[in-house]
């Protein structure tokens, strides 16, 4: 549900200007997502949401340049301490073993996070393929989910 309604928080924000909480609220509420004043007020902070001023004079909420890198180690340290049970490179994939039936989603949460040399996922039950760009970059992404799993 949080990831769902967090999702739909970016879609809000990207298709219109919303400069309160209150006005994402009854968005919200509109797209069929019920939620608090307060979960909203969490989900602004974690999604790294700033206000950014507009060409109008007014302000409205956009994702911050840095959300990547700031929520990308925090949410994959947390799906992968959950689920992946083991990881390796060959070139430029990398193989990622789960528990049986969370193959599919620590694919679509990697998918989602905007990974620059990401070319793609392939998900069965318990496995995962990533598609690197490069060898190179498989074995930096093998390294960040061993730090992930420390």
């Amino acid at each position: 549900m949080k990831a769902k309604r967090q999702q739909e928080i970016l879609r809000i924000i990207e298709e219109q200007d919303i400069d309160t909480q209150d006005q994402l609220l009854t968005e919200l509420k509109a797209r069929g997502v019920q939620s608090t004043q307060a979960t909203i007020s969490r989900d602004i902070k974690e999604l790294h949401l700033i206000k950014e001023l507009t060409s109008y004079g007014t302000y409205r909420y956009a994702v911050s340049e840095r959300k990547a890198s700031l929520n990308f180690a925090g949410r994959l340290r947390t799906i992968f301490k959950e689920g992946v049970t083991s990881f390796d490179v060959a070139q430029n994939i990398v193989v990622l073993k789960t528990m049986p039936g969370l193959a599919s989603a620590a694919c679509a949460a990697i998918d989602g996070m905007d990974i620059t040399n990401l070319v793609g996922s392939l998900a069965g039950d318990d496995t995962a393929l990533l598609i690197m760009r490069t060898n190179e970059d498989a074995a930096e992404f093998c390294n960040e989910i061993h730090s992930m799993l420390k």
